[in-house]
Order: C-alpha cells, then structure tokens, then sequence
C-alpha cells in the first residue's frame, strides 16, 4: 500500500539534522565556547539544505512551516500543565513584568516599522505599501507563520510579495535571537549572572556527558506500564488538551465569520497566536484535573521532557524553513527596519530589564529578547542554556503574561489592517490612526515601566 510519506521524511531530515548538530557540538570548540544549541546549528544546517538541495527533491519548507508551528504550541500545553514551580507572594508582579516587557518591544517595534515605511514613501520609495512596517513586529516577536499568513492576506490588498516580506523579516528576526542572545549569555556567564546547569544537575560544555558521570534522573514514572506506560499517558493528555485548543479556535472563527470582513480577518490573527489560546485552554485542563483530584498522575520531568522535544524540534524547523530568497525590490527597508528593531531589542531589553524585574533577572531577559526578536521558541531555547530544565519560574511567568498580553493588545490586533484599509480605499486618515494608536502604546508601556520599577524597589527594600 502507498501510504503518505512526506511528513515523517521531513521529520527525519529535521532528526538527522539535530543529530549532526550533536556531534559537531562534541566535537568543535567553537559551538561549546559559544554555548551555541544543537537546535540552532541544526536549523541553519535545515536552512542551507532546504533553500538549495531541497527544491531539487522537491522538498518545499511548508511542512516545516506546519510542525514548527504546531510544536510550539504543544510546547506551551506541556509546560502549562506542569505544577507551578514555585509558590510566591510576588508571582502577578513577576508576570506583569514579562507582559509589560513584551508589549513593549510589540509597541516600539509596531511605531518603528510605521515611521520607517511613511520616511520611505516620502523619500525613496512612494509606492510602498502603508502596512509594509507592520510585518517587523510580526516576523520579529510572532513568527515566520504570522508574518508569512498576514503578509500572504495583504497581497489582495495589492501588496506583491507579502508573505515572502514577512518571512525575510522573520529571517532577520531569528538572526537577532541566535547571535544576539548568544552574547547576552556569554556576556551573563562572565559576569557571573548565570551558570550552565542552574539548578544542580550536572552539565557539560560538549553537550553529551561524560563516561562514567552520574545521570540526572530526567522524569518519573505515575501509571504501570502493563496498563499504559508513563510517557503515553502524559503524551495523550497534551495531545486531547491541543485538540480542544483546536475546536475552541474554531469556535471563535465561526462566530467572528459571521460578523463579517473584519472579524474574519481579526480570526486569521488569533489562529497565529494559537499558543497563547494552547496555554490557557492548559490552564483549564489543568483545574480540572485538580477538581478531580487526579493531578498526581502527571510528572512534571515528563511533562518538562515533552516541552524540550517540542522545542528542540520546533527550533530546528522554524529556523529550516526560513526561505533564502531575498525580495530584492524592499531589501534596503527590511535591512534599515529589521536593524534598527535588533539594535534596539538588544539594548533596551537588558537596561529595562535590570529595573522591572523582581528576581531571575537574566533568565527573563533571555526569554523576553528571544520571543521580542525570533518568538517564544528562540527564547526557550536560550533560556535553557541557563535554565535547562525550566527549575525557575520564568517560563511558567511567561504563559501567564501570554494571556495578559493577549488582553493588552487586542487593539493592536484589530488595527493591524488598517494602513491596507486605508490604501485600498484611499482614505489616508487610517495611516495616521494606525500610528496614534502605536504612539499610545508606547505611552502606556513607559509609564506602566515606571511603575513597575518603583514597585520592584519597595518589595526589595521590605525584603532588606
């Protein structure tokens, strides 16, 4: 029988990659000095592979679109579902902090792109599409799947090119979070900020253990494995959670559908968030299994060992799937804006970073900068280098400012269309609406900074 095999093959490429990447890793001084992850080699290996050998075997980058996508947020279900990893009195100041952070760097990069694409139409380039700024945040902090979907949606707005704008700007993005990030870690583990193997395990620069170490114990057994063993039992209530996550979607699709073009068009952005829907739909799931009071079933090392295949896999794809293919007629502004968001993200979030956070300072920048300049799975990624087993609060921090950012920007969300409303209806009151609403943005997030620093002093002074 013919049974589809293109998926799996693709799966098997991304594995061998990520396999390659271990080796070279044990093998090259480089990548451990650098503290550089296997899943970030393996993606720019994937991405050489798939932009030049890959159209010849016809091979095309959209599946690994689909699974990088799909495993982030099966990423967020798993780590969700974990139990808190600590139970203190500062946790809602802590998650503002992250959601104040990441609106922040949404906000700023929203007015820099808008700003830059006005400069160039009343300069170089007037035939520039209004909404072509739009895609920096979208490609920076949600993704090349975002980027690419609303880019793709505008090209009926007579934007040529605009999934493939959207995806530059994302490669752009993840060469910010690779090698910027790898910086900030390097510059932390100098200075004594952060320690390889926080938390007590053993680690190795090589990234394999050594002969002989002892092994850290990565997950429990809850279930007997002559009725279903460990790890089926923790994978299928991940899968179920992802799959109600999926009809809750489709829920909201219909009932926006039927609004009309707006509301269709709003739905399209939140199936591109889908992880934040993941994580709360997690929250849900996870209640109940407390009310049922079988929450005891579930081991947070194999819920942590799901959320780390997920993410090294997620990885590998997302950086495999970035297309090489430069739009050569917009490179001199997606080089000017893409730069300018990079240069910013890597100065802004460590100097703000330092007054708002409450505690695991460097461990929230690194996941803030990577989720501001390549999405949460970058930010994961660097953040295990220091946090390998997300021991610290910061991840689970950041799932509940996942939804409070969701709330905050719902506006921004709604606008989004607005600059190509007003270019197909040559109604240029909507480019500046687009930019008053950013500038209010900006607004708010300084001053909630402001007072988020003021607060992380007086706790600290009460601490003392």
């Amino acid at each position: 029988m013919d049974f589809p095999w293109l998926l799996f093959l693709d799966l098997g490429i991304v594995a061998a990659a990520l396999l390659v990447a271990t080796f070279l890793r044990y093998r090259i001084g480089f990548l451990q000095k650098f503290l550089i992850p296997n899943a970030i080699t393996a993606g720019l290996l994937l991405m050489v592979f798939y932009n030049f050998a890959g159209p010849h075997l016809g091979l095309s980058t959209s599946r690994l679109e689909a699974i990088a996508y799909h495993l982030l947020n099966l990423s967020f279900v798993a780590m969700t579902l974990r139990r808190p990893a600590e139970k203190h009195a500062q946790t809602r100041l802590r998650a503002f902090s992250i959601g104040i952070s990441l609106l922040t760097h949404y906000a700023v990069q929203a007015t820099v792109g808008l700003v830059l694409t006005f400069v160039f139409i009343w300069t170089l380039m007037p035939n520039l599409f209004p909404a072509f700024g739009f895609l920096l945040p979208l490609g920076f902090s949600a993704g090349p799947g975002q980027a690419f979907a609303i880019g793709q949606g505008w090209e009926r707005f007579g934007f040529s090119g605009g999934g493939s704008v959207g995806l530059t700007f994302a490669a752009l993005g993840y060469l910010w979070a690779c090698f910027g990030g790898l910086v900030l870690i390097n510059r932390g583990l100098r200075k004594g900020w952060a320690q390889i193997g926080a938390g007590g395990r053993p680690s190795s620069t090589r990234g394999v253990y050594d002969k002989g170490v002892e092994l850290p114990v990565g997950s429990r057994l809850t279930t007997d494995s002559i009725a279903i063993d460990g790890n089926t039992y923790t994978v299928a209530v991940v899968l179920l959670t992802y799959t109600l996550t999926y009809l809750f979607l489709r829920l909201i699709t219909v009932g926006l559908t039927a609004v009309g073009p707006v509301g269709r068009d709003f739905a399209v952005n939140l199936w591109g968030i889908g992880f934040i829907f993941a994580a709360l739909i997690a929250m849900v799931v996870r209640g109940l299994l407390k009310l049922m009071r079988i929450e005891h079933t579930f081991d947070d090392g194999s819920l942590t060992r799901v959320a780390g295949l997920a993410v090294d896999v997620m990885v590998a794809a997302a950086l495999g799937a970035i297309s090489l293919v430069v739009v050569l007629r917009f490179w001199l502004p997606i080089l000017v804006m893409g730069t300018v968001a990079g240069v910013l993200a890597f100065w802004l979030i460590p100097a703000v970073g330092h007054w708002i956070y409450p505690d695991h300072k460097f461990g929230r920048m690194l996941i803030v900068y990577g989720a501001a300049t390549g999405t949460l799975a970058t930010g994961l990624a660097l953040l295990r280098v220091v946090d390998p087993d997300f021991r610290t609060p910061v991840a689970t921090d950041y799932m509940y400012a996942s939804g409070m950012v969701f709330v905050l920007a719902i506006p921004l969300i709604l606008m989004i269309n607005l600059p190509a409303y007003g270019y197909v209806h040559n109604r240029p009151i909507l480019y500046w609406a687009s930019l008053g609403i950013c500038l209010l943005y900006v607004a708010f997030v300084a001053i909630a900074q402001v007072l988020l620093a003021r607060a992380v002093r007086r706790r600290a002074a009460a601490a003392k």
